[in-house]
Parts: structure tokens; sequence; C-alpha cells
């Protein structure tokens, strides 16, 4: 699906106007998600193995299964999106861990590959210009004229758009909330402030006076009081890492902070309601970053202190003019802010990177500072969370390298899907390095459905791992190799059909876990099989992949597991970038081996396809 020509089109269709037409999401039928689900443990498992967990899944099918897919079914009968609540609670808000570094995603903004290579001085300039292509998104959100996305001729579902904006999670002792103050034109009116962090303090100013958004040089006057003022003052408490805690730990101080004070809860919702945050970063020489590499990990793992890691979108910019965000995992995919940043980066490329209109500034009320009333306990809370955060994230390895050898177009001419071809080489890589078969999790996106996001295509099928082998064995002829790969390629096709027209199975197996925890009924024997989670069940994937686009915006993430990779990758016509991450305590996985070996991989199935042609 190319996105970046979607954004520039007005039409008279209006950004919301299918989502009452949208399909329901539907629920597979039980035999089909089994043997699908039996096909994808195969990899992992000896013959015996195997065994023991088919006759799991063949009671499973005609005992408990039966009941439970009936109770699901009557639940998608009263729900448009059976899973949707579901989904959001287990996958996000229940978590008890720091959701900032383990769920939030983060990445560069593509500006520096063209107009804003990094350079000292240019931070304020470039965050207002950023800061207002940003306004001007949400302006076409709001007035629902951003383009509906589409699947060939069929409108996806553009729910997730809403939550881009005014949107904040907000911490509970067992289970987190999210927020959002969104409204289009014709809903009503919508919150417009902005919210600033810089060096530990809080500022915030309205994004919107007289009726007309600020003009960039409008919003250059307010960042630069704010900058102005933060490098003449004592630095600021650095309220902002609290969001970095773990979740009941945060709950239980903002609990207490509210207490302390009723303003603090006021100042909150300030925090809550606005915009979005800009984040000046511009505390320690090293946030300086010149590379991709360099602001990936910072985007990730920066100052806890200028991120409000609960916020839907962080804008973060860096003293060099470097660009980045962090984004709230739980209200949207990666997709959304892709989409955004594809947006601004077409934008920068028209105006040359610089304000070419007015530089009249009207005369609008100054930033004004939130503080809160603090005390010693919340002050000592702030550097416990501190400490943990840069305990946790210094041990995050990231790269995010490009292979630039080639990259779309010549997959293409191979007749190969480009998404496909990175992936089998992923297969491989991690093969040739580990000697064994990863279970992978590859993001399929439902939006054909009604608020449809994700379900999980598992690419190491038993193919795949078949031509890995023959990739390896000296005694295959090139002949045998194409034609495993050429299977390979069809299975992975398939199935990223299949999920993406609803009838994938992970989903759907959840469901029926939760089913059974909804009428206290013992966990189903499938789940506490050993081979569910060693094929990635239960969110135990060693690969936790995703294609991020065909654009210049790249992303990353975490590992999903502690032994794992997060791997993120992006596909031009002329190459292929990767943002590959490991927790560096983990002896057994290593980034840049993985890339280099990927790269290699990459290098072998084009020889593979090429010289097997003639």
């Amino acid at each position: 699906m190319n996105m970046e020509n979607q954004v520039t089109d007005s039409s008279e269709e209006r950004t919301f106007q299918y989502q009452r037409s949208l399909p329901s999401l539907p629920v597979p039928a039980l035999d089909e998600s089994l043997k699908k689900y039996l096909d994808s443990v195969k990899p992992f498992l000896n013959q015996e193995e195997y065994q023991r967990t088919e006759s799991i899944v063949k009671a499973f099918e005609n005992g408990i299964g039966k009941e439970l897919q009936q109770k699901l079914l009557e639940r998608a009968k009263v729900k448009r999106n059976w899973l949707e609540e579901w989904w959001l609670n287990v996958a996000y808000l229940e978590a008890r861990i720091s959701t900032q570094i383990f769920h939030n995603f983060g990445g560069p903004g593509p500006y520096l590959e063209h107009y804003w290579v990094p350079k000292e001085g240019s931070q304020i300039e470039r965050g207002s210009l950023s800061a207002w292509h940003t306004l001007k998104f949400w302006e076409l959100i709001r007035t629902e004229k951003l383009p509906v996305h589409r699947s060939g001729n069929v409108p996806l579902d553009m729910d997730q758009f809403r939550m881009l904006f005014c949107t904040c999670k907000i911490p509970g002792i067992t289970q987190d909330s999210v927020v959002n103050y969104f409204r289009t034109e014709t809903e009503g009116d919508c919150p417009s402030h902005l919210i600033v962090l810089c060096r530990g303090r809080i500022f915030a100013f309205d994004a919107v006076h007289d009726g007309q958004i600020l003009s960039p040089p409008e919003i250059f006057r307010q960042l630069t009081y704010i900058q102005k003022r933060c490098s003449n003052e004592p630095k600021g408490p650095g309220l902002a890492a609290l969001t970095s805690e773990e979740r009941t730990q945060w709950a239980q101080t903002r609990d207490y902070l509210i207490n302390l004070n009723p303003k603090n809860l006021s100042l909150l919702e300030k925090m809550q309601t606005s915009l979005f945050t800009i984040c000046l970063d511009e505390a320690s020489p090293q946030a300086t970053p010149e590379d991709y590499t360099q602001v990936t990990k910072l985007a990730l793992a920066g100052d806890p202190t200028i991120r409000w890691g609960d916020k839907s979108y962080n804008l973060i910019v860096f003293s060099n003019g470097t660009v980045a965000s962090l984004c709230d995992h739980s209200p949207f995919d990666a997709m959304v802010v892709v989409v955004l940043c594809s947006y601004i980066d077409h934008k920068v490329i028209e105006s040359e990177g610089r304000w070419k209109g007015s530089d009249n500034v009207r005369d609008i009320p100054w930033p004004e500072e939130l503080v809160f009333s603090l005390n010693q306990k919340i002050l000592n809370d702030i550097t416990h969370a501190k400490e943990k955060y840069y305990k946790q994230t210094s041990d995050m390895q990231l790269v995010n390298y490009a292979f630039t050898s080639f990259g779309k177009s010549l997959i293409k001419k191979q007749k190969l899907h480009p998404d496909t071809f990175v992936q089998l080489a992923l297969q491989l890589a991690y093969y040739k390095l580990h000697g064994h078969p990863a279970s992978c999790y590859e993001t399929a996106m439902t939006r054909r459905f009604y608020h449809g996001r994700t379900e999980t295509m598992r690419p190491c099928t038993v193919e795949a791992v078949e031509w890995c082998k023959s990739m390896l064995d000296p005694h295959c002829t090139p002949g045998q190799r194409l034609q495993r790969l050429l299977k390979a390629v069809s299975k992975h096709n398939k199935l990223m059909k299949e999920c993406e027209n609803g009838k994938g199975f992970d989903r759907h197996l959840l469901g029926l876990l939760l089913v059974a925890k909804d009428q206290c009924l013992s966990v189903p024997d499938l789940f506490l099989d050993p081979a569910f989670p060693r094929s990635g069940g239960g969110g135990n994937f060693v690969l936790s992949t995703s294609l991020v686009g065909y654009t210049r915006v790249g992303g990353a993430v975490v590992p999903m597991v502690h032994h794992g990779y997060g791997f993120f990758y992006r596909i031009r016509d002329d190459r292929i970038v990767v943002a590959c991450s490991t927790w560096i305590s983990c002896s057994d996985t290593d980034a840049e081996k993985l890339c280099k070996n990927l790269f290699e991989s990459f290098q072998d199935i084009i020889q593979l396809t090429a010289t097997a042609q003639l």
C-alpha cells in the first residue's frame, strides 16, 4: 500500500466517512486456526513432541475448544470488533513493566537524508517547522481532509488517526487507561495547546490564536522564550521521568502527587489533553546524534526527564537540529506515525527545509510554566526512576544500518515480493548465526475491518526452514535451492494474505483463552503445552519484526524476549534500511552480527534468483 501519495490529494471524501460501513472483524473457523497453529509449531518440535502437541490440539478441538468458540461467536454478534478492547488491555494496559522502555516505539525523522543534515544552532528553527507541519496534519484530520487509506479499492479503517493527538495513557494500580480528547470540527471543540519539555521543566502554550494555527515564526518565538529561560535558570525537577517507571509504582506516585495538592491534578490534566509534546533535548554532548543509529537510540532511550512516556506523540528535537519521535504504542500502531512523518518529509522537501512565508509575529500570550507542588518523597521517586531507567536502557544494543547495493526495484525485477524477500533473508541470517530456526512475529494489518489493528503473521514456516537448510547444504544444487525458496515465498505470501483478511490464528487463540478466563474456567492444556511459548505464543517471539513501509521513515522497538531481537525495516527503491535491537546482557544475541548476516543473505537470494534464471 503506497502511503506516500495519499496525503496530498484533497478530494471531497471525508477521512472517517466509511467507519460505519466497514465490515466487522470475523471469527475464523476453529478447525482452520488449529490446523495453522499445528503447522506453525513444526519447526520447533521433534517428532515425539509434535505428536504430543497434536493430541493436545485434537482434544481441545473436540472438547472445551468447541464451547469457547461458541462463546466467542456470541461475543462477535454484539461487538463489531470482538478483539478490540481485549487487545488493548492484554497487549498494553495490563502490562506492569516500564512501557516507555519495553512497549513504546520511536525513530528518527527522515529529514537528515536531505535538507536537515545535523547542524548546531538549528534546533529551534527546525523544531518550529516540524511542530507547524504536525499542526497542519492535525488540521487535516480535524477537518477530515486526510484521504482515506485503501487496499486496492477497499477503504481501510482510519480510527487510529483519531488517537494521534490529545491522547495520553494514565497509569493505574492494576491496569492503565487511555484518554483521548480529540474532536473533529463537526464533533466540537478540541484542545489546542502544546506541552514543551526542556531541562527538566514543563511549559504550555496554545497552538491556535484567534482561530489560526501559530506560524513557524510564532512557534519559534515561543520555543526561544522557553529555551532562554531554561538556560538562564536552574534545571527543573524532571517530573516526566516518572512516566518511565514500572506502571504500578508510577500510579502510586501519581496518586500521591494529586493528594499532595489538588493543583497538581489540573496540571496533569493539562499534560494529558495537550495535542502533543515537544521535547527540546540538549542536555548532554552525546545528545547531538549524527547518524540514524544514534538518533534512533536516543529516540528510544534518551533523557527520561524530557519525554512524557505516556503521551501518544513526543516530537524530539536535538540541539543539532536532528528530529525524532517517541510514541506510546497502546492507542495506535506505527503506521499512523509513518504517515505523519512522510507528510512532514514531503513538506520539508517542498520548502527546501525553510519557512518561506511571512515573518510577521502576532501579539500572542507567552508560554506558561507548569510548576507542580513537590516534596522530598516525589523528588526521591524521580531520582529513583531515572537511575532505574538508565540502568535498563544502558543494556540496549541498537544498530540502524542501510543496505545500499539494491532495493525494491531489483527485488521486484526478480518477481519477488520485497517484504517476503526481507523476511526470508532474516530467517536465513538467524539460522546461519544461531544454527536453529527462531519463532518470528511479523505485523500484519487488519484495517479492512472495523477498528482493525494487527494480526500475527508467523514467517518461520516449515518451508522457510527447509530452504535455510538447503542454503547451508553443500550437496544442494542452485536449482533445488531456488525451488525451495519459491515454495517458502509462496507460503509466506499466502499466510500474509490470510492474516490481512481476518484469517490469522494468533488473535483467534488469544480470544479463546480470554473467553475461558472470562468464564472463570481453567486454562486449557493447549496454552500450557511447552510448544505454545516455544513457537512464540503468549508474546514469546524471538524475532519481533515489522515492515515500517516503503518510505524514508524508519523506527525501532526493543525485543519481545530477553534472548530476542527487535527488527524494524523499511524498503526503498535502491536500499533496505534496518533497525535491529538486542539486550547486551544476553550473550547469545548480537544485533551487529545479525545485520551482517542479513546483508549477506540479501546478496545470496539475489544471486540465487539471478543464476538460476540463466
